[in-house]
């Protein structure tokens, strides 16, 4: 399997290291009320988006995903300032201000959302996929959804559907370990929840998603082995997420000897070590590398603040199809 080159690391790095500044800022401007809604941050999944989407052809291959949905696009190609704007819902953002927090969108980048319904997504991924098949395109299809949304019907016959089709889906469970607030031991009887892949005689595969070279590596290989066969298959991304299920979660259901054992295996970290180790760079590249994303931050921020509200007339755009 290709292991990430030396000279993609800090690449890595410095990716996830934007997306963890660029929630922690959310956080904050959503506590001062800057906008309103749900919001689901991504600290400390952000090596799940940097090894999976640095391992297809960006731009190319086809991404949807559930409402935790701020990093993926950015990783993808989105600007954070577009991201922000939608955040704040102004105009100039990735969808005009209309979607939120919940429903990033680009379709040139091929990333279809951000999709509120849990598991609604994964029925549309394996539409993506049968028009790839169809149209005998040279393409996959990456589907993220929280470990929660396994238990959905539409989960299950989507995934029957790719299977009998053999369809190139990629079904991504980005398991954090928890529904909302209740564990996943609780409502899924199954140790590793890639076994759910054998129901239909699917390709299941366990990866380690708080690492990066290991997921990178994986997902490179999967992302291959689908292209190639046009066959399906479903990763448990075992992760962590290290702030409440959203904004509004403070997480009493977990213990505070739980969050630091896994603080010690943040994904930053543990990719910080490998640069480190290798001697890639040094602690104080760290902390310039730190200062630059602030700036890039707050200049998307900044950026969102100072732009216009979406006109009146926005609200009878994009609802019906143009045949014209």
């Amino acid at each position: 399997m290709p292991a990430p080159k030396k000279d993609q690391l800090i690449p890595f790095y410095r990716e996830m290291l934007l997306a963890r500044r660029f929630e922690e800022r959310t956080g904050q401007l959503y506590v001062q009320q800057k906008f309103n809604g749900f919001c689901h941050l991504y600290i400390g999944q952000e090596a799940v988006s940097t090894g999976c989407l640095n391992a297809i052809r960006k731009g190319e291959d086809h991404v949807i995903s559930a409402y935790r949905d701020h990093v993926q696009p950015m990783v993808l190609g989105m600007t954070p300032r577009e991201v922000m704007a939608e955040l704040l819902g102004k105009s100039t953002g990735c969808v005009k201000g209309k979607g939120g927090s919940m429903h990033m969108f680009s379709k040139d980048l091929r990333y279809y959302g951000g999709h509120g319904i849990v598991g609604g997504q994964v029925p549309l991924a394996t539409g993506i996929g049968f028009k790839i098949k169809y149209k005998k395109e040279d393409n996959v299809v990456l589907c993220f959804l929280g470990d929660a949304a396994i238990n959905q019907g539409q989960f299950h016959e989507a995934l029957n559907m790719a299977a009998v089709w053999k369809l190139p889906c990629l079904f991504i469970i980005e398991n954090n370990l928890y529904g909302m607030g209740t564990a996943i031991n609780r409502t899924c009887a199954l140790e590793n929840l890639a076994d759910r892949a054998k129901g239909y005689a699917m390709r299941g595969e366990t990866v380690d998603g708080r690492d990066v070279v290991k997921t990178y590596t994986k997902m490179t290989e999967l992302v291959e082995w689908v292209r190639k066969t046009s066959e399906p298959v479903l990763i448990d991304m075992q992760t962590y997420r290290l702030r409440g299920h959203s904004m509004s979660d403070p997480g009493h259901y977990r213990t505070k000897e739980e969050v630091t054992k896994e603080r010690e295996r943040d994904c930053l970290v543990l990719l910080q070590d490998v640069i480190l180790s290798k001697k890639l760079a040094t602690e104080s590249d760290f902390e310039h590398w730190d200062e630059e994303t602030m700036e890039v931050v707050e200049d998307a921020i900044t950026f969102a603040e100072e732009s216009p509200e979406p006109d009146a007339s926005e609200i009878w755009t994009d609802v019906f199809v143009d045949e014209n």
